[in-house]
C-alpha cells in the first residue's frame, strides 16, 4: 500500500533549499517510528537531504539518474509507473512516499493513506505540497502535538484513508 508521509506548514510549504524549513523533533520521531521496518520512497532531491540511506528501512529513490549514483542497497526506480508496479508486487507492505512534490503530484491517484503533520506556523519555502482531493479520503486519526521548548510550534498528526469508490 502506498502511504504519503509529509509535514507541511501554513500555505502548504514542505521545503526550502532542499530541506525542511523548521526544526520539529517530535515530527522527526514520528517519521522514524512509522517508517522503521518499512520502505521509504523518495525523489532524488529528497533522498539527497538525508545524511545517508536511512537505516532499518528499505530505501527506494525515484530518479532518472544511474543506480550507481546511490549507495549500495538503495533501489532505484525511474518512473511513476515503476513505483506503481513496485507497489503492486508488494501488496502487504507499507510503502511510505516521503517526497518531494513531484512524487506526491504524480502518485496522488494511487495513494491509499495520507500521514500529514500540520504545523500551525508560517515559513518561507520554495516547495509546496500539491493540492490533494481530500473528498476522496476519510480522516481516521488526529493527534495534537505537544508544544514545548524543543517543539516550539502548534502541530498535529493526521491520518487519512482513501474512501472506497
Amino acid at each position: 500500500m502506498l502511504i504519503f508521509l509529509w509535514a507541511e506548514s501554513q500555505g502548504h510549504v514542505i521545503g526550502l533549499n532542499g530541506h525542511l524549513p523548521w526544526h520539529l523533533p517530535a515530527d522527526m520521531h514520528f517519521f522514524k517510528t512509522v517508517t522503521t521496518g518499512n520502505t521509504i520512497i523518495a525523489g532524488s532531491k529528497t533522498f539527497a537531504s538525508f545524511p545517508h540511506a536511512l537505516p532499518n528501512r528499505k530505501n527506494v529513490v525515484v530518479t532518472h539518474q544511474a543506480a550507481t549514483n546511490f549507495p549500495a542497497g538503495v533501489t532505484v526506480l525511474n518512473s511513476f509507473d515503476a513505483v506503481r508496479e513496485y507497489a503492486i508486487q508488494r501488496p502487504n507492505e507499507k510503502l511510505f512516499v516521503v517526497g518531494g512534490a513531484q512524487l506526491f503530484e504524480g502518485l496522488q491517484d494511487d495513494v491509499d493513506f495520507l500521514y500529514r503533520t500540520t504545523i500551525d506556523a508560517g515559513f518561507d519555502g520554495d516547495t509546496w505540497m500539491p493540492a490533494l482531493d481530500y473528498s476522496k479520503f476519510q480522516r481516521i486519526n488526529w493527534q495534537p502535538g505537544v508544544r514545548n521548548e524543543k517543539n516550539p510550534y502548534d502541530y498535529a498528526f493526521e491520518q487519512f484513508q482513501r474512501v472506497a469508490q
